[in-house]
């Protein structure tokens, strides 16, 4: 798994909008699809297992990092976003560019990370920096220093273990 989040972040220069936005082409709703308040897509699938159909026509890189982001969920909900997603979307933390609630099993997936290279490569890196056994403090200290400047602002994520 090292090795492939490691391409993944690799193949994160594949060219991605550099700010976020609202892609208004989603137009396919399922009965357990709804658009969020701020414009995203969202949509409940019964577990991590499932990832949700608005990923069907996206780049196996952009799948991946949504499984990794489900799976390393608790690492992302303490790494913040610097897209401006706080202020825009009303996230929380990187988690949420992905994942907008978690109840028992169930997911709530966002398509926010689709149009966001921003997002996909703080995910991507807290994903794999995770596998290399680095602590939610490392890795929110590398995340913090690398894009402290020339970003939005951070998303309001308190530090991890606060």
């Amino acid at each position: 798994m090292k090795k492939k989040l490691s391409i993944i972040i690799l193949t994160m220069s594949i060219p991605f909008a550099a700010a976020c936005g609202h892609n208004d082409n989603a137009e396919s709703h399922t009965s357990h699809t709804h658009t969020a308040a701020n414009g995203d897509l969202q949509e409940v699938t019964a577990s991590a297992d499932t990832l949700p159909a608005f990923l069907d026509d996206k780049e196996e890189n952009v799948r991946a990092v949504y499984t990794a982001a489900a799976k390393h969920a608790a690492v992302l909900g303490q790494i913040p976003c610097y897209c401006g997603c706080g202020e825009s979307a009303g996230h929380k933390s990187s988690l949420n560019c992905f994942i907008a609630e978690q109840n028992n099993n169930e997911i709530t997936w966002d398509d926010h990370g689709t149009r966001c290279g921003v997002c996909l490569d703080i995910a991507a890196t807290a994903a794999a920096m995770t596998e290399e056994g680095k602590s939610p403090q490392e890795i929110r200290t590398y995340i913090d220093h690398t894009y402290s400047e020339g970003y939005a602002e951070p998303t309001p994520t308190p530090l991890p273990g606060a």
